[in-house]
């Protein structure tokens, strides 16, 4: 449990981490718990009785990017420390964050410009804080994500000796195969696209074949641990043309346009023009709130953010303030487990 805190909308106490993937606890991925939220109530449901509560002609908009293993043992200054390691800039640098041993539970702070961080045979040359060149920490004690000047072949590295990025809510270490989605297919993710995570092959079909359309893009995901104010950073996505016309035609006819998690949400965003969706790919800066809500997307299906996270103000852009607190709070009363192998949100304003 964490204390009752809030951001500039939504108040609440976040309820307990799933420490493992709903497998290791008797279920299958399509029975965590749902939460659907509408201007009418709550309801509570399985994440299988999704099609249910959408109907022919809703789209859901799902992210195909699958997450590749980012996390690797590395020493700063001789002190044992958790790299995690994120996109790959057009130059070449990477992006990184430096976590405690041995389990990341928080983030290593006080690294300079010019630091050398070692992993295998690899160097790591902390260059700049990143993304701006000013310190990413907005509590100003120190920096947390750097661009990083790499020596060596740090691809062969964690291919060889990498691991799925995690945290230190989770009881144990779990491979890689268990944060893919049944839409992963273009490796690129540091971290998993988690709100996918409760579909599966079957339930896919159900949807399909009760009318619900699909409609696929790609946002390779950064780093998400973000403090307290901090916003999502630059993150690489590509929306086809495809896509781009499934949803316009969708909203043309009066159907829903439902993402599949905040990452899907800031990559259909990302591709508004004057109204309508069109083809776009590149690095997308789009930081979705109430100040500037989206512009397509009707809806949301979801994990639990905690309340500090940039994300939760994406959720209320969409949902809207009432719905997403009310939702928050039932989330709460009915102890919904929060992140990435946590249970899910259907929110439809």
């Amino acid at each position: 449990m964490v204390l009752l805190t809030e951001t500039p909308g939504v108040r609440f106490t976040a309820s307990t981490f799933a420490p493992q993937p709903a497998e290791e606890r008797g279920l299958a991925r399509d029975e965590v718990r749902l939460l659907v939220g509408t201007p009418d109530g709550i309801d509570h449901a399985r994440f299988r009785d999704l099609p249910d509560h959408l109907g022919a002609g809703d789209v859901l908009v799902v992210n195909t990017s699958a997450t590749v293993a980012g996390e690797v043992d590395a020493d700063l200054h001789g002190t044992d420390v958790v790299l995690h390691v994120a996109a790959a800039l057009d130059d070449g640098d990477r992006v990184v964050e430096l976590r405690s041993a041995p389990d990341a539970a928080r983030a290593v702070l006080d690294a300079q410009p010019g630091d050398v961080v070692r992993a295998g045979g690899i160097r790591l040359t902390l260059a700049a804080p990143w993304p701006t060149g000013q310190p990413s920490s907005p509590t100003g004690n120190g920096n947390r994500l750097w661009r990083a000047r790499v020596r060596g072949d740090l691809e062969q590295l964690l291919g060889d000796r990498g691991r799925p990025i995690a945290y230190g809510y989770l009881d144990r270490r779990y491979p890689l195969a268990a944060y893919q989605t049944v839409f992963g297919a273009r490796p690129g993710s540091a971290e998993m696209a988690s709100a996918g995570r409760p579909f599966t092959e079957a339930l896919v079909t159900r949807l399909v074949a009760s009318g619900v359309v699909f409609a696929p893009l790609t946002l390779h995901t950064g780093l998400s641990s973000q403090e307290a104010g901090e916003a999502p950073g630059p993150e690489w996505f590509e929306v086809p043309a495809s896509t781009a016309r499934t949803v316009n035609s969708a909203r043309a006819a009066g159907g829903r346009v439902v993402a599949v998690g905040t990452t899907a949400t800031r990559a259909i965003e990302s591709a508004v023009r004057y109204g309508v969706v069109v083809p776009a790919s590149g690095w997308t800066s789009r930081v979705i709130t109430p100040a500037d809500p989206p512009r397509v997307v009707d809806g949301l299906i979801t994990g639990w953010h905690d309340p500090h996270a940039s994300h939760l103000l994406l959720v209320e852009a969409v949902a809207g303030r009432r719905l997403t607190q009310a939702a928050y709070d039932a989330a709460v009363a009915h102890d919904y487990l929060w992140h990435e192998f946590g249970d899910s949100a259907l929110l439809l304003r």
